[in-house]
């Protein structure tokens, strides 16, 4: 998967010129909608057949500040699949290829009358495009 790229703008930081925290989980969103393009599963698509993936848990781990003009390269690996729930992890890296972020997000899947949605037997090509993506083990935090 080709990371997505993008650049800091001004409105995204603080007096001190650095971007605020919660940004970060915007460009979190960003990435993973560019991924599903990627994988070939937009979630203009899943929506418009009924599917919602609403965010169930995110964590994010600030380690370098982001600046205006800083181009950000955030890379979506999947770290597993199952049932009807997701789990992503994204790395953030800045102008100098230095990982500025690391985050985890889960998500899970219902149909428009709030049932969830079983991955492997609904929507089986989904789930295949999602395992082929999957993060090897041994790259996985602990």
């Amino acid at each position: 998967m080709e990371p997505y790229k993008r650049k800091a703008q001004y409105y995204e930081t603080d007096m001190m010129g650095v971007v605020h925290h919660a940004d970060y989980v915007h460009w979190m969103e960003e990435a993973r909608i560019d991924f599903m393009d990627q994988i070939g599963f937009p979630y203009a698509r899943m929506e418009a057949e009924g599917v919602i993936s609403p965010v169930v848990d995110i964590s994010v781990k600030y380690l370098k500040p982001c600046r205006f003009g800083d181009e950000i390269a955030v890379s979506v690996a999947v770290e597993s699949v199952g049932g009807a729930k997701l789990a992503l992890r994204y790395e953030m890296r800045g102008n100098n290829g230095e990982t500025v972020c690391i985050a985890r997000s889960e998500h899970t899947f219902l149909d428009r009358n709030g049932r969830f949605v079983r991955l492997k037997r609904e929507m089986p090509a989904f789930c295949e495009a999602l395992e082929s993506a999957m993060e090897p083990a041994e790259d996985r935090e602990p």
